[in-house]
């Protein structure tokens, strides 16, 4: 299944640039669709990881693209600790369950992990992310 991700963050103006979430399923409901998603994240980052190059280079279109992201690099991986797809994905649902980001199909938010979820082919998913507030009064 086919999805297209958008990550947007309050005080953006607009989010990361929507990119096409490839699915090994069909979601059933929006546990599902974080658990498939953190494995299409892994996959991905597994698949960057072994096809490093020994002569990086960025096409004028990937300039671009990494541009509207607000970030222009290689997409170099480091490090050689291989990803924990089960302990991202307790990670991903604790993070939704403490409200560190809310997930709207649609325009619609979708609040509960269990409850059932229609999808289709192409639909828009928005992660929104929130950030914790550092500084001043949590120092005192």
């Amino acid at each position: 299944m086919k999805l297209n991700a958008i990550v947007k963050s309050p005080g953006r103006r607009r989010g990361v640039a929507a990119r096409e979430l490839d699915l090994p399923g069909m979601p059933r409901t929006l546990r599902e669709l974080i658990e498939q998603t953190v494995q299409a994240m892994v996959g991905e980052f597994e698949q960057r990881r072994a096809g490093e190059s020994l002569l990086p280079y960025l096409t004028e279109r990937e300039i671009e693209d990494s541009a509207k992201m607000g970030k222009v690099g290689f997409g170099s991986v480091y490090g050689e600790q291989a990803p924990d797809e089960r302990k991202s994905t307790e990670a991903a649902l604790l993070a939704f369950e403490d409200g560190l980001y809310r997930v709207f199909l649609r325009q619609e938010e979708v609040t509960e992990l269990d409850a059932p979820l229609t999808l289709a082919d192409g639909d828009e998913v928005v992660f929104m992310r929130f950030t914790m507030l550092a500084g001043g009064m949590w120092g005192r």
